[in-house]
């Protein structure tokens, strides 16, 4: 958006667009105006230094940041950044989260909502630890004025600036009014601190959230309470692309506190009640005939196939390429060559999709759980009808996100039934088995591999054809170029922070035939990294094997001319004791990859009982994301990916019968139990001159190195996943 601009000064058209791209994945630029991002006071007469820092009269700092909360610690880990630049008490911050509308209205000066793709931190650290230096500058500079001295000549710690001289000290409240009505610095006279002298950021410090959390005072969507709200449930047409034949609205129209039933597009009905339970339960009730449509008889045995066909189609488009892998491979001195699978996963976070609207036809206003609320408003005013500017959302805590939050149907479903009732606030929650069934699937995909070796045994060819779905093909299909989804490649070569390769292969060919199933796929955690680095590291495990090496030293070998990745290798290897023995019936098996702008690696170490009982007792990690703004946030992360990695490689499948989603709750799609758990150690080694990623990058290299271990352990390559689906009992 330009800033020649006036505030609001956007078609609904050009903001739905570019909302929209965000929504896909793909970043949107813009300049920080910091010679525009204030003004006097907000409305609470607290002034306002710049549009990222409120200062209070009691000397407390309101943070603002424009990134979802879903438990990964955003929040709190850019106030840590601000508040290092800022020079304020730490224990004197809070954080709250403007609308995507309010920063329209200042000319986007909170640049990209998306909580996406790991970039909360990492997009949103530059331009918002100049705002808190900016805001440093400012109460500085005010205070400066007021003792009539140089700023040259003043100091500040925790928020208190002090006159060595004179004695003389105020703390930040005190002058903040003033501050306020100062001209903010040019950009380029901010100069922000060197990471090496860092005393909040980069700091073990307690989530801003915990207690809140801890002791249940934390609201999320689905505790939104408004004034007369009514509830709606809503059911969908099971198989995707069906629709709606016909509803009898009266059969239900008589239950206890049923108000309303509303057919929503052309694929979904709804039920108002006084509650969600009668709303759930008459839904349940209501007599529906659905048009099940085309797909009605595709299978997941059907899709296995055409996926198989791609893995030796004609119409693959490369990803990645040097040298020249056909040729090499045809004249190896050896071959060996090997197939894997994928499944589609649900995201199936613990807070099922939900949004509370409130709509007449001058306003619109959606409080939604959402990962891009900027995606979350265009959706809104698209629904409703009605300009950007006469609509707002405000963003909840996240009960769960892990992508699926992106995608905002469920925002466009919840204000068409509110327009059913103008004026009447109705919060829309689905139920269980249509958060299962109806969402953005991990998508799925095969993988054939095939590695040249020389006489000597070396790596001298490798063509990995990958056949099956493409994310842009559902949420941004105008991403797509000449044929070709760049995020199909994550940590396969792929352009920008999605992941080098890093491997040093003298020909190679990474190609993909794509195949797109009619349900629809989304971006999961880790997206894409997730199979390609199983496909990749496993692979890699194969060929070492077969060649008599040494896992470790085949992976040191291809990464020589890769420092980074060979660090987070070595680190893994050297703190899980590679090369040492074992305890007695534990063996280990590694992996490694590149993605989200983040170098990984881990180190697994299982057992397998001869009744072929898995038990993983230990994975050791490493991570350089290039600067971490929390160890501990970044610790957890790595815990919670893991365990969310486990769970699809264990459990996790979603199968397809007569066109529909076969699994509906936990019951048949379930994750790891506690006692499944295994012990996670953590290593940080951040390099320092680049912001990676941390939430997804890790969960990469869960499944791979468990799958590693468990060949070591057995004998037994798994190949397709999940582990439910095979016996690891030894012949």
């Amino acid at each position: 958006m330009s800033n020649t601009m006036t505030p609001m000064e956007v078609s609904r058209r050009g903001f739905l667009a570019s909302a929209g791209a965000a929504a896909g994945g793909m970043a949107l630029g813009f300049h920080v105006p910091f010679a525009q991002a204030q003004t006097a006071l907000v409305q609470n007469g607290s002034p306002e230094i710049n549009a990222w820092v409120v200062v209070n009269a009691d000397d407390t700092v309101m943070v603002r940041v424009a990134r979802a909360e879903m438990g990964q610690g955003t929040l709190t880990g850019l106030a840590q950044l601000v508040a290092e630049e800022l020079e304020c008490d730490w224990s004197k911050v809070r954080t709250e989260v403007p609308t995507p509308r309010q920063s329209l209205a200042r000319k986007r000066v909170y640049g990209n909502f998306n909580a996406t793709g790991s970039r909360g931190i990492r997009d949103s650290q530059d331009y918002m630890r100049k705002g808190g230096a900016a805001a440093r500058m400012m109460l500085v500079q005010a205070a400066a004025n007021q003792w009539g001295v140089p700023v040259s000549e003043l100091t500040v710690a925790k928020g208190v600036i002090s006159h060595k001289a004179s004695k003389q000290k105020i703390s930040y409240g005190k002058v903040a009014e003033a501050a306020a009505k100062l001209t903010p610095p040019e950009a380029a006279s901010i100069t922000l601190k060197d990471p090496k002298t860092w005393t909040v950021a980069g700091k073990r410090l307690a989530r801003l959230d915990t207690v809140k959390k801890t002791v249940g005072a934390q609201n999320y969507g689905v505790d939104v309470k408004l004034p007369g709200m009514l509830n709606a449930a809503i059911k969908d047409c099971p198989v995707f692309g069906g629709k709606i034949k016909s509803f009898n609205a009266a059969a239900i129209a008589n239950r206890p506190g049923v108000k309303k039933v509303v057919q929503v597009g052309d694929t979904g009905v709804a039920v108002i009640a006084d509650t969600w339970w009668r709303a759930k339960t008459a839904l349940d009730a209501l007599p529906i005939d659905w048009d099940f449509g085309p797909n009605a008889q595709v299978s997941s045995d059907q899709i296995r196939e055409t996926l198989k066909a791609g893995l030796t189609a004609n119409d693959a488009v490369v990803g990645s390429s040097n040298g020249d892998a056909p040729a090499a491979l045809a004249n190896a001195a050896r071959k060996i060559e090997a197939v894997y699978s994928y499944p589609y996963l649900s995201h199936a976070p613990l807070e099922p999709m939900n949004a509370t609207a409130k709509w007449t036809a001058e306003r619109c206003e959606v409080w939604v759980p959402t990962q891009n609320a900027e995606a979350a408003l265009a959706a809104t005013a698209e629904a409703a009808g009605l300009t950007v500017d006469k609509c707002d959302v405000y963003a909840e805590y996240l009960g769960g996100g892990f992508g699926r939050r992106a995608r905002n149907d469920f925002v466009t479903q919840a204000v068409i039934i509110a327009k059913s009732m103008p004026g009447t606030p109705i919060k829309l929650m689905w139920s269980r088995e249509e958060d299962m069934t109806h969402g953005f699937f991990h998508p799925v995909t095969q993988c054939k591999l095939t590695a040249g070796l020389d006489a000597q045994g070396n790596l001298n060819a490798l063509h990995m054809r990958i056949s099956g779905q493409s994310i842009l093909a559902t949420v941004a299909p105008q991403n797509i170029r000449n044929g070709r989804d760049p995020v199909v490649f994550q940590g396969l070569d792929a352009t920008g922070a999605e992941g080098t390769l890093g491997y040093a292969i003298p020909n190679l060919l990474i190609d993909h035939a794509m195949r797109n199933p009619h349900v629809p796929a989304a971006f999961w955690r880790g997206v894409n990294l997730n199979q390609n680095a199983i496909y990749l590291e496993s692979f890699v495990d194969e060929i070492a094997h077969a060649s008599g090496q040494d896992p470790l030293a085949l992976r040191r070998k291809l990464l020589a001319n890769s420092p980074k990745h060979l660090a987070v290798l070595n680190a893994v290897a050297e703190k899980a004791g590679w090369g040492k023995p074992a305890p007695k019936g534990v063996f280990r098996g590694l992996a490694q990859i590149m993605g989200f702008g983040s170098y990984v690696a881990a180190c697994a170490e299982v057992s397998v009982g001869d009744d072929g009982w898995l038990k993983i007792h230990r994975i050791v990690a490493s991570t350089d994301p290039g600067h971490v703004a929390n160890p501990q946030q970044v610790e957890y992360q790595v815990e919670g990916s893991f365990v969310y990695g486990l769970s699809a490689a264990l459990y996790g499948e979603i199968t397809v019968q007569n066109g529909a989603i076969v699994q509906k709750n936990f019951d048949t799609y379930p994750v790891m139990r506690l006692h499944e758990m295994p012990k996670v150690e953590t290593v940080l080694i951040p390099s320092g001159g680049f912001w990676g990623g941390v939430g997804e990058p890790t969960i990469a290299v869960a499944a791979p190195a468990v799958l590693n271990a468990i060949f070591a352990a057995t004998g037994k390559r798994i190949r397709d996943l999940p582990l439910k689906n095979h016996s690891l009992q030894k012949a």
